[in-house]
């Protein structure tokens, strides 16, 4: 039986943003203080939800693409993560290993769904759009009134 293999880079952005929450969840074993705990921790919390959500598109995204899609990824992670937190707090039953186990199960199904198209992930240069003045005559401002007004 052949094995399946993450050849695109589709495959392993999906992959790796399942794994993230799992690493994540794991390394709350080490150490309390140690950066080694709190670094994968917080960047797993602040990004990989919400880029769950964005990331798996099949199309290529435009250059500007990217920029969008984590400056909409961070505060739609936190966002998910305070909903998390606050329904466990609700329910009196927040932990760390809760809080994480539940939002990393939620990053690995995000993770094989289809994204969230945005607006500028379209692939292509944008069109222009079409010109509002009639052929041939050239920009003119108007004239205003003697008060100041047009």
């Amino acid at each position: 039986m052949a094995r399946p293999r993450l050849t695109t880079p589709l495959a392993r952005s999906r992959a790796a943003l399942a794994a993230s929450g799992w690493v994540a969840l794991a390394v709350t074993a080490l150490p309390g203080g140690s950066p080694l705990r709190w670094i994968p921790v917080l960047a797993f919390v602040g990004l990989a939800p919400g880029l769950a959500l964005l990331l798996p598109r099949p199309a290529a995204p435009r250059p500007g693409a990217g920029l969008e899609l984590f400056a909409f990824a961070a505060p739609l992670s936190l966002s998910l993560a305070t909903l998390t937190a606050t329904g466990l707090f609700l329910a009196a039953a927040f932990s760390v290993g809760a809080f994480l186990g539940i939002l990393a199960g939620f990053v690995t199904v995000a993770a094989l769904l289809p994204g969230v198209p945005l607006p500028a992930a379209g692939s292509g240069p944008e069109e222009p759009g079409p010109d509002a003045r009639p052929a041939g005559t050239a920009f003119r401002f108007r004239e205003r009134g003697r008060d100041g007004t047009g």
